[in-house]
């Protein structure tokens, strides 16, 4: 610095500044100026107090030793926040240390690191925040490890020399109960190759549209696909979707069905060495000869022939857009339905998928060219409806019926695909006794020709029957029948299917939720010996005293089908002659959840309960045959109910498949409840509208159903060994809807106390043939008497006091035919008509003594819950999916 600028020397002798200046000399007697006092960067740090002469600096006023003295604070603080380098902390000083001048401290070196993280040299936020070198460095480290590890697996892969074992198709193997060979069916005879040139250009091309549009230009797999799949996969999500038609094609040829990580890497790599190896024509080829259509169809050529009955080059593309799309999931796709492997593949709901699919699928093709305008006008304006199921070789008669149950509950009871299930292998042992199915077919044949001859009769036509026999305490379905034959172009089983109501045959169930839960009313469980308002035309009471209304808030009557004046009637006696009218009040008594409850309990699917309002006690709800007789078995065994099962075993190549234990046994109601209800229906049989039931020879309870319009009729009953269902109605051809059966045999109307009566009769005396009969147990008495609000108190007398068997006197022969009525006069006193024996004679649209269900209060309830048309399958004995 010049010297001209340098203040002038103070003063060396007192003063202030001349002592401050004398404390802080050094021992050799020179001082030190204050760092930064001239103000100078090179007196801050690393510099002499004295310059080359030893002269003392001199420095300003106060003002600037202070701003220098800050100065220098800071930088302390900084220091002391700056880290480490290589485990040694900067000297604050200079070369010579802190004894020496106080200068900047010397830049230590950083020892190098593989990767800067945490990044040196930063702080906060930054300091975590990798570099865009780290972040590169590890993408093309990924990348890389990624293209080795392909390339190894590329490398060590290789195309199979033969098909698996998979794709050539086999026979399932069915077995009666005693282990004897019940039939072979299955795709092993479905199945036929055909070269390219002999699948129409407008199947290729539907294909080709519908699932990889790249086809052609692909190198057989596509990337994005496969990410998609593998992340789906790694969530625990569905793994299809994003397979290339070349992929398709080597899953089918060479791979197993699996879905694992390792199944879709060599799906991958096999695919990448065929799209390189095979050409485009031949992948396409094989991809549309193993790709399965439904209905046991493997290939194109069998899929034309069980769909169209056609060769597959004759297909139009309107057929062949229909195919491809089937190739979406058949189960869901095939107009026929398939409720048995899932309830919602009705056949409403896959006519509806399959048409919206079929037209997109024309529309893809249209939009790339693959059909010209015309021939896209030409098949888009009718969807082309395929033909009805076809019966395979050896499932004629009831064969046919038995194996689509069994199939239905293996699929159901194990991770088995249909698909899977389908290729064969499987050998499936049944609880079908061979002897009981050939019974029941024979019995509905017998009382068909007596009663039925559509020849003659238009009304007898389209009548079918439904039956099912189960072991009570155990579940087994030992028979069922199932329809006329799929030979007879009759392919839905009648006797696992909904849509049927059930009628009068669902009173057990509101007596059963009484002598259980009781009423509002009561303090306990209610006695069958309670008396309720028999007679016809009765407002119905909900628990606060007002009546049900219906929709136009006028209220609700509930009907008997004829007016006899029954007066207060006891519940074993509207039980014994099916009157309507105790009943409804009762299950509004009791409450109506209360009987579904116990209803479910029994073995009634939740998917087949009608809604709850009244008209819920009368049998709205439509469970399959299966279901009823299962749930009357649970009244046969004392309240312990057993879930309805058709198969035992399951074995895959000779391997024992998991899932096929017997059904756990509940205790579903109290056993003295059940054994109050078979007591009354004992007495129904004996007394009442169930008296054909007699000619069985031995004891047995049971109870008759009719429905609304006379459209279904039922009987469901029991021994000890052995629970039957059987149903009967009409139904429409063309719209499946149940049609009246008024008329029908030549009577004014069907009832459950005849025809089906008579089938199950005929059929018991076969099954129980050489079986003792051993009764049932006896009831104890339960319950107390609680009349329904409204009943007249009795005048004391010996000659009506309650006991535990009723004393009234039902009528010597109850007919199921409208009877004039006798008046008041004649038989009824002042507590009733419950001594006189009255008519079950249902089938108007009020609702008939023997379960004519009415519609009200909500006259839309009867299509809502299958009153006036049927399902292929909800309400079955598997519960959701049929089967």
């Amino acid at each position: 610095m010049s010297e001209h600028r340098r203040k002038p020397p103070q003063p060396q002798g007192g003063g202030r500044a001349a002592a401050r200046r004398g404390q802080s000399g050094s021992s050799s007697g020179r001082r030190a100026a204050p760092r930064g006092a001239t103000g100078s960067p090179s007196d801050s740090y690393g510099s002499d107090a004295f310059d080359s002469g030893g002269e003392e600096r001199q420095y300003g006023g106060r003002a600037e030793a202070r701003r220098a003295a800050q100065r220098s604070a800071g930088g302390s603080r900084r220091r002391a926040a700056e880290p480490t380098r290589g485990g040694r902390r900067a000297a604050p000083g200079g070369p010579n240390g802190p004894g020496r001048g106080r200068g900047r401290a010397a830049a230590v070196p950083d020892k190098k690191r593989l990767i800067d993280y945490p990044r040196a040299g930063k702080y906060g936020w930054q300091r975590w925040m990798p570099s865009w070198k780290l972040v590169s460095g590890l993408c093309i480290g990924f990348i890389g490890s990624l293209l080795a590890v392909a390339g190894i697996g590329y490398a060590m892969v290789g195309v199979p020399n033969e098909e698996n074992a998979a794709a050539l198709s086999q026979n399932n193997v069915y077995y009666w109960a005693d282990g004897s060979q019940m039939v072979a069916a299955g795709s092993g005879q479905n199945r036929q190759n055909v070269t390219i040139d002999r699948i129409p250009k407008a199947m290729q091309w539907a294909v080709i549209s519908a699932e990889n549009k790249s086809f052609y230009q692909d190198k057989g797999v596509d990337p994005m696909g496969i990410a998609r799949a593998l992340a789906n996969m790694a969530r625990g999500g569905d793994t299809q979707g994003g397979s290339t038609i070349t992929q398709q094609f080597v899953k089918n040829t060479y791979l197993s069905q699996e879905q694992s990580l390792s199944r879709k890497f060599k799906e991958m790599f096999i695919s990448i060495k065929v799209g390189t190896k095979v050409s485009k024509p031949v992948i396409l080829q094989g991809y549309l000869n193993t790709s399965y259509y439904g209905r046991g169809a493997y290939g194109i050529q069998a899929a034309a022939q069980t769909y169209y009955g056609k060769e597959a080059k004759d297909l139009k593309p309107s057929e062949c857009a229909f195919l491809a799309a089937l190739l979406k999931g058949p189960t869901y796709y095939d107009p026929a339905g398939n409720e048995g492997i899932d309830k919602t593949a009705t056949r409403k709901a896959n006519r509806k998928r399959s048409e919206a699919r079929w037209g997109w699928i024309l529309e893809q093709m249209h939009n790339d060219k693959r059909i010209t305008d015309k021939q896209y006008q030409d098949a888009i304006k009718k969807y082309p409806m395929p033909q009805e199921r076809k019966a395979s070789k050896g499932m004629s008669g009831q064969i046919g019926y038995l194996v689509d149950t069994a199939k239905k509950y293996v699929l159901n009871h194990s991770n088995i695909s249909e698909k899977q299930f389908d290729l064969g292998g499987y050998q499936i042992k049944t609880t079908f006794k061979k002897a009981n199915v050939e019974a029941l077919a024979k019995a509905v044949k017998k009382v068909e020709k007596e009663k039925l001859d559509p020849k003659k009769r238009e009304l007898d036509k389209h009548v079918q029957f439904g039956a099912a026999s189960v072991k009570p305490k155990d579940g087994a379905i030992v028979a069922l029948y199932g329809g006329a034959g799929y030979e007879n172009g009759h392919f839905n089983n009648n006797a696992d299917t909904s849509g049927v109501p059930v009628g009068s045959t669902w009173k057990p169930f509101v007596l059963a939720a009484a002598m259980e839960h009781g009423t509002y009313r009561s303090d306990g469980p209610l006695s069958p010996l309670s008396k309720y308002n028999g007679n016809d035309h009765l407002k119905v009471k909900n628990n606060d005293g007002t009546y049900v209304l219906k929709k136009d808030n006028t209220p609700f009557f509930q009907e008997n089908e004829s007016n006899y004046p029954w007066g207060y009637i006891s519940l074993r006696k509207a039980m014994e002659q099916s009157v309507n009218t105790p009943f409804v009040q009762l299950g509004m008594d009791v409450g109506m959840r209360n009987v579904r409850d116990v209803a479910e309990k029994s073995g009634i699917l939740d998917s087949s309960f009608a809604t709850l309002n009244p008209s819920f006690a009368l049998g709205t709800s439509t469970p399959s045959a299966i279901r009823m007789a299962d749930a009357y078995a649970t009244f046969a065994a004392s309240g312990k109910q057993a879930a309805p099962y058709s198969v035992t075993s399951v074995k895959f190549n000779g391997q024992e498949v998991d899932g096929f234990d017997k059904p756990r046994i509940t205790q579903a109601m109290p056993e003295n409840v059940a054994n109050n209800v078979t007591d009354i229906l004992e007495n129904v049989i004996q007394n009442g509208t169930g008296k054909n039931a007699l000619a069985l020879g031995r004891t047995a309870a049971g109870k008759t159903g009719t429905t609304d319009e006379n459209k279904s009729a039922w009987f469901v009953g029991y021994t000890q060994q052995l629970s039957t269902s059987v149903a009967m109605f009409r139904e429409d051809p063309k719209s499946a809807k149940l049609l009246s059966m008024n008329g029908t045999a030549g009577e004014e109307s069907i009832h459950g106390g005849d025809v089906p009566t008579l089938v199950w009769t005929e059929y018991m005396k076969a099954a129980l043939k050489g079986v003792t009969d051993t009764g049932f147990p006896d009831a104890e008495k339960i319950g107390e008497i609680q009349d329904e609000a409204g009943a007249p108190s009795p005048t004391p007398s010996p000659s009506v006091t309650p006991s535990e068997t009723e004393s009234e006197q039902p009528s010597p022969s109850p007919s199921e035919s409208t009877s004039p009525s006798p008046t008041p006069s004649d038989t009824c006193g002042f507590f009733g008509c419950e001594d006189d024996g009255g008519t079950e004679n249902a089938g108007n649209e009020n609702g008939g003594a023997d379960g004519g269900a009415s519609t009200e209060p909500s006259p839309t309830d009867t299509a809502e819950n299958g009153g006036n048309s049927r399902g292929n399958g909800n309400g079955g004995f598997f519960g959701g999916p049929e089967g």
